[in-house]
């Protein structure tokens, strides 16, 4: 799902003229993405078509000890959403120290908390222009109230087709979701961008609906993008999400694995987004604890399956050719989340916040007319892995 941005200035930053190695037949288009709001009407628009959104948030000066009610719904009560909120919290925290010791220069992320009147609220975190991350963001969020029909079969994806949802179209959707998702750019080119995201979401049946189900389940996973192939890094990474998995289930692994590379499919380029990891959703086929101290694993081995990389390949010395197929790569990024990705979707179709829903993209990326990497390059070899998904462990 979508993570958080704060509303900052906007600032075009303007990358080298394209090296003639990563020219194609035509002038290259730059588009320089702002640190502040994007495509505001087309938020409100959403808004508007919406039979119920989710409330404008309201900002807060600090953040509260807990998100939740305290009416015996989760707070205070030991519950899965309480453990759930205090996980991506934790997580977190700890985060966003671990990268601003790997940045090094002394930047910082900077917080912004928002609550809504129906229910909940999130921590975003920022950091941007540091001297190893071009943008970093980790953010939390704990909502709750109800949500339009469409949004609920967005949540779902392909299980909102059942006839669960059936059973919920006639009306708004009572529901909870509250996850951490994180999306890592940095700014040398051997060094990989890295997403993750864990979150838990609960829907209830309508008062007026009965017999509806109650439903509950886990999502999320951590994937690597990079702008070029050091199996040496990808297979650590590979390797970190693997133990995560065998510590609850042999077939976690493979299992997710795939649909990771399956997931992350852009279909118009018939190429995958990256060199993948693990994903999962609509996961509640276990036992709920069971599951819980999965996603809480998952969340644990982001750090040591990331961290390594940076520190060996933050400093890594460069040319500007490196850079401009990094920022074509990083088109691609854009490309998938904007049209495919399942929490995009479900943010804007319930008027989420849009800085939250846009966190992920990064500062700046680039398309180039028609551009092919002659084969046998360092770039070939990158797409090459990302059209033909492999086995790194």
């Amino acid at each position: 799902m979508a993570s958080s941005l704060l509303s900052t200035p906007s600032r075009t930053l303007a990358p080298a003229p394209a090296p003639a190695g990563l020219r194609g037949r035509a002038p290259a288009a730059q588009v320089h993405l702002p640190r502040g709001t994007l495509a505001p009407r087309r938020s409100r628009a959403l808004r508007v078509r919406a039979s119920v959104a989710i409330e404008k948030e309201t900002p807060e000066s600090e953040p509260p000890p807990t998100f939740l009610r305290e009416d015996g719904r989760g707070a205070g009560s030991g519950s899965v959403r309480e453990r759930f909120e205090s996980m991506i919290r934790r997580v977190q925290g700890e985060v966003c120290a671990a990268l601003e010791e790997a940045d090094g220069s002394g930047a910082r992320f900077v917080e912004d908390v928002w609550s809504r009147p129906g229910g909940g609220g999130g921590i975003s975190r920022v950091l941007e222009d540091g001297r190893v991350f071009e943008k970093a963001g980790v953010n939390v969020s704990v909502v709750y109230g109800v949500m339009p029909p469409d949004a609920y079969r967005a949540a779902k994806g392909e299980a909102g087709k059942n006839g669960a949802a059936e059973a919920h179209k006639a009306g708004p959707v009572p529901f909870f979701a509250a996850g951490i998702s994180s999306v890592l750019h940095p700014k040398n080119p051997f060094a990989p961008t890295l997403h993750f995201n864990y979150r838990y979401f609960e829907t209830d049946a309508p008062k007026d609906t009965p017999g509806a189900p109650r439903q509950w389940w886990f999502g999320g996973g951590t994937d690597l993008t990079p702008s070029y192939v050091i199996e040496e890094d990808v297979k650590h990474f590979h390797s970190v999400q693997k133990q995560a998995c065998d510590k609850f289930d042999p077939s976690f692994h493979p299992r997710f694995k795939k649909w990771c590379d399956d997931y992350f499919y852009i279909k118009h380029r018939n190429e995958r987004r990256g060199l993948g990891g693990i994903f999962f959703d609509d996961l509640n086929d276990y036992d709920q604890e069971m599951l819980l101290n999965f996603a809480t694993e998952c969340a644990d081995s982001v750090l040591p399956a990331y961290i390594p990389i940076i520190e060996r390949r933050k400093d890594t010395p460069f040319t500007e050719e490196h850079k401009a197929w990094q920022q074509l790569r990083r088109g691609r990024y854009v490309e998938f989340n904007l049209v495919y990705d399942r929490g995009t979707t479900f943010g804007l179709k319930t008027g989420g916040r849009i800085e939250s829903i846009l966190v992920s993209l990064p500062l700046t990326a680039r398309w180039q007319y028609d551009h092919k990497p002659e084969e046998g390059t360092e770039e070939w070899k990158l797409l090459d892995a990302c059209i033909n998904p492999k086995d790194w462990i």
